[in-house]
């Protein structure tokens, strides 16, 4: 249970990172699926979870609460990088965002979300230094998430992922690293 409850934290807080202190708005803007790799040749990991529409209906999907933080990955020889011009997901802590977090965590792909999630998901750009801010994140249990591209360009970190609570108003920062 515990174990279960510190992933779920973990997927939510690297789905609501943010980059460059610029939010990218929910609903029809579409971002890609933070948990889809595309540059790993694994098969796709089929959902188990439906989509459950009756569990998104309860969560706001704008709030006044903001999340902002620094996205870097350390490599296994102790370099740090910075996730420069990356994508920073927020994402509610369902459990059909457990469910993606759960398998990105493993280092497996899941197939991408119903798009009706997406609606409820944050992004953010971060600037060269790694920075994001997210905004306009209603209260409640997220995930904020991200990968850096690694040296050479043809691979990404493991997803790097923490879970975060936001108050009303409130504005949370995140060290997005792993």
């Amino acid at each position: 249970m515990v174990a279960g409850n510190l992933r779920l934290s973990v997927l939510v807080l690297t789905m609501l990172v943010l980059a460059g202190c610029e939010s990218l708005s929910t609903g029809s803007f579409q971002m890609p699926d933070i948990f889809d790799r595309s540059d790993s040749d694994e098969a796709v990991v089929k959902r188990q979870i439906p989509f459950p529409a009756d569990e998104y209906a309860r969560l706001e999907k704008i709030g006044t609460s903001a999340v902002q933080g620094r996205l870097t990955y350390r490599t296994a020889n102790g370099e740090t990088l910075v996730g420069s011009d990356e994508t920073v997901s927020v994402a509610p802590a369902t459990r059909y965002a457990a469910e993606a977090a759960d398998v990105a965590l493993s280092g497996r792909k899941i197939e991408p979300a119903d798009p009706r999630a997406r609606e409820y998901t944050h992004y953010a750009k971060t600037d060269d230094n790694g920075y994001f801010v997210v905004r306009n994140v209603p209260a409640g249990v997220f995930y904020v998430a991200g990968s850096v591209l690694l040296p050479g360009g043809e691979s990404r970190s493991p997803i790097i992922i923490k879970q975060i609570e936001l108050g009303k108003g409130q504005t949370r920062d995140v060290d997005l690293s792993r």
